[in-house]
Formats: structure tokens, C-alpha cells, sequence
């Protein structure tokens, strides 16, 4: 979170208000991180290879050289390209500047109901958001607290005066969603209701697993409905009476909202 509000009773430690500077601030600091790893670890790397070089290690050697240009240039490792054994090479470093980026630009009051204006004013985040996996949501912490202090009609009472459509802790969510890839569906019965959080792009067949590997081992078929639909209706029976629950097989890509009821054989 980056503060982009202004309050004269909260002094910022940088003197003035730039919240494009304290993101890269921010993103210098993980840079270095990576560098520092980066640096010892192709060190170790080079001296084993003067015992004996393998391929492993010569992989290893050259994805990591590769990060290494990229960080002394200031770029994050999110930023670049690998193939598949490359990328799988670097999971177990943690590289920091390699993670997906959400900036939650903290607002003021004023700023709220032009909140996307004012974002695409500030030209240099602009670039930073151009770059892969980098995504910003305005929100304005003390409205968000007014709204966490209420009851919930007196909440959404309140978010429309405002002109607001969600609350500023959904709209992190779905952008948290949106950079990582992931979309949920959901299962409902009588006891529970439960959401299932899939990579997008995901089968019927797959998603059945994320439940139990019982049920997508023994899969039939998938009986599918819009949540919209649901929720309008009241009922699955409903649903169904008016045609909007259908049968899928294995291969169906499970879209984002999709209420499923997997049958499968025991």
C-alpha cells in the first residue's frame, strides 16, 4: 500500500506526498534483494561447476545470469521471460521482484469518486502498471473503515451515496485474482456453501479434483449454472425449470461463477 492522501496531522517521512516514488522506492528495494541472491548464488554455482559441470547446473547458471542483467538495469524479474525449465529452476530462490505486484494507492476522501482520473495522472506509476503482472486499486482507507463500522444494508446505504459500486476490500480481491490467474467457482448444498479458488483456463475434470480426488477420478458429468442465474431463481429446481442449468463433460472450461454439481461413480 502506497499513501497518495493528504493530512497535515500525519507527517509523511519523505516531507511531501508521492506515491509514484514510494512504489519505486519499494520496488528498488526488492530489486536489490534479488541482486544480492542473485550474485551468491552464481557465485556457488561457478565454483561447483569447476569440479564438474552438469546440465542442472549449467541451466541454473544461465537463467540466473539472465535475472542478474536484468536486475543491475533495474528491471524486476516478473518482467522476463523464461521457458519452462528455466521458470521451474527459479521457484526455489523466492525471488521477490519475480512475485506478482498489486499497489493499493491509498487516497483521499475527495479523490475517491475520480479515483481511476487520478491514477492515470501519475505518469511514471503508469509505466510501473505496464509491466507484467502489475496491477494498482485506488481505495480510501477511512472511508473503508466507516464501512467496516457499519451494518451491512447501512453499508451499502452508505457506498451509494458515495457513488461506490463495491467496497474497496472487494475490488482488492478481484484484482488480487485478475494478476494471479484464478477464478472461483462454487458447490452448494443444504450444510454448506463453498467457494473453490482454480487457475483459469481449468477443466471440469481438474476443478472436480480440487473438491476430492475421489470425485474426479470417478467423474460423470458436470451440471453447471450461473451464479446470477441461482441467485435470481432462489434454486437449483428453479434453475433447471427454466432450462439454465446444463450438462457439461470433462473437457468444459470452468468460467469464473459457475455453481457445479459433479456427478461421479464411487
Amino acid at each position: 500500500m502506497v499513501r497518495a492522501f493528504r493530512d497535515e496531522d500525519i507527517p509523511h517521512p519523505s516531507s511531501h506526498i508521492d506515491a509514484v516514488r514510494d512504489a519505486q522506492s519499494m520496488e528498488e528495494e526488492l530489486i536489490l534483494a534479488d541482486l544480492d541472491v542473485a550474485e551468491r548464488r552464481i557465485e556457488r554455482i561457478q565454483r561447483d561447476i569447476k569440479k564438474g559441470s552438469t546440465t542442472k547446473l549449467e541451466l541454473e547458471l544461465q537463467t540466473l545470469e539472465k535475472c542478474l542483467r536484468a536486475l543491475e538495469a533495474g528491471t524486476p524479474i516478473r518482467s522476463l521471460d523464461f521457458e519452462q525449465n528455466a521458470a521451474k529452476t527459479l521457484r526455489g530462490f523466492q525471488f521477490l521482484s519475480a512475485k506478482p505486484l498489486l499497489l493499493v494507492i491509498n487516497l483521499d476522501e475527495t479523490d475517491i469518486h475520480n479515483a481511476n482520473d487520478v491514477i492515470e495522472k501519475m505518469t511514471n506509476l503508469n509505466k510501473m502498471l505496464s509491466k507484467a503482472t502489475t496491477r494498482a486499486v485506488p481505495v480510501c482507507a477511512k472511508i473503508e473503515l466507516e464501512i467496516a463500522q457499519l451494518d451491512p444494508s447501512d453499508a451499502s446505504a452508505f457506498m451509494t451515496d458515495l457513488g461506490l459500486e463495491e467496497s474497496g476490500l472487494n475490488r482488492v480481491i478481484r484484482a488480487t485474482y485478475k494478476l494471479l490467474g484464478y477464478i472461483s467457482f462454487f458447490t452448494v448444498g443444504k450444510d454448506e456453501c463453498r467457494a473453490w479458488s482454480i487457475p483459469t483456463g481449468t477443466t471440469a475434470e481438474a476443478a472436480a479434483g480440487e473438491i476430492h480426488t475421489d470425485i474426479e477420478r470417478g467423474f460423470i458429468r458436470a451440471e453447471v449454472v450461473k451464479h446470477q442465474a441461482l441467485l435470481e431463481r432462489g434454486s437449483i429446481a428453479a434453475c433447471r425449470e427454466h432450462g439454465e442449468v446444463r450438462l457439461e463433460g470433462k473437457e468444459y472450461i470452468v468460467c469464473d461463477g459457475d455453481v457445479i454439481n459433479f456427478r461421479f461413480a464411487t
